[in-house]
């Protein structure tokens, strides 16, 4: 069976008066019903832009240039605009990053959720507003129709991020994109949060494609992750294999600066380990590796060319020059 979402050699653009920016670079993904895919990388480093290129909601001067974006077989970039917005909320839906910014502020949280419903599924208001109170019940907001009045500001964070995720599944969708949806929430609503998800994605069979900074999230809420950096996947395997067996240079960095006890059990101190340098600036990115001049394992031959994907192991796959002659170290 193909995978629900396929993503080839995606490339998203931006250009300025500076010159062009590649914010998503010769990406390729799958994902299949019923998996999460989690994609970890810095700020900056193209996560949120590949998931509003799949949606189609690239904003400005930006624009996608090559690739394809297969969801059921069907190429979304040679949709018309009306036929992608008939499939957004309704097929794919997305949890975007700010829900107080994302929620309008000026109408209450259930005729906001009632309003997706009447636009995909055509049903009356009085239908559709007590669909948008029975959802609220379901992602675990407390009396569902008195909070449906309220206004977004009435509402703490974690339950605004519930009336997102209540949003998105209104129409039963076939694949979730979440952007940081744990982001600036206490260490208890995040893990209410990601069950949520998971409880949603079990029960309707649903992809979710889970963005985040987060090592953590990604160890509790994916079977397969993404590691991006500077708009490229530099590393791609299921989550306990990248977790055991880290192979690129960045991903071992960032597992290395991922805070664990302040002592050993020797009694000795343990320091947080750092990835020197800085992203670099996606104006002027060189023809070698775009992790060169941070990379401790650097060659030469990294400064030269851009170093080729290769599946290091069956579903492993690292861009580095490192194993370009099959070392597996």
């Amino acid at each position: 069976m193909p995978p629900l979402l396929e993503i080839r050699d995606l490339m998203t653009v931006f250009d300025t008066t500076r010159g062009r920016i590649k914010a998503v670079d010769g990406v390729s993904l799958d994902i299949n019903s019923g998996e999460t895919l989690g994609i970890v990388g810095e700020s900056g480093c193209g996560k949120t832009m590949l998931s509003l290129s799949i949606m189609r909601l690239i904003p400005g001067n930006g624009k996608i240039i090559h690739g394809e974006i297969l969801f059921s077989g069907i190429d979304l970039l040679k949709l018309s605009e009306e036929e992608m917005r008939a499939r957004r909320g309704s097929e794919i839906s997305m949890i975007f990053q700010e829900p107080m910014t994302s929620l309008n502020p000026v109408f209450r949280v259930g005729e906001q959720i009632a309003e997706a419903i009447r636009l995909h599924q055509n049903l009356p208001a009085k239908q559709a507003m007590e669909l948008s109170v029975e959802l609220l019940r379901e992602v675990g907001i407390p009396e569902p129709q008195k909070r449906a009045r309220d206004y977004p500001h009435n509402l703490s964070g974690g339950m605004r991020q519930r009336v997102m995720i209540a949003m998105a599944m209104s129409c039963h969708p076939r694949l979730l994109l979440a952007d940081e949806p744990t982001t600036a929430l206490d260490v208890t609503i995040q893990a209410q949060i990601l069950e949520l998800i998971s409880e949603l994605k079990q029960k309707n069979n649903m992809a979710v494609v889970l963005i985040t900074h987060d090592l953590g999230v990604i160890a509790q809420a994916a079977e397969k992750v993404a590691v991006m950096y500077a708009g490229k996947i530099v590393e791609l395997a299921d989550v306990e294999t990248l977790f055991a067996k880290p192979m690129h240079p960045y991903t071992q960095g960032l597992l290395e600066s991922v805070p664990a006890r302040c002592f050993d059990s020797m009694g000795g101190e343990n320091y947080l380990k750092v990835i020197p340098g800085s992203v670099p600036d996606l104006y002027d990115v060189s023809q070698g590796c775009r992790f060169y001049e941070r990379c401790s394992y650097a060659m030469e031959e990294c400064n030269r060319s851009e170093p080729p994907l290769l599946e290091i192991d069956p579903g492993h796959f690292v861009l580095c020059h490192k194993y370009g002659e099959g070392k597996n170290n």
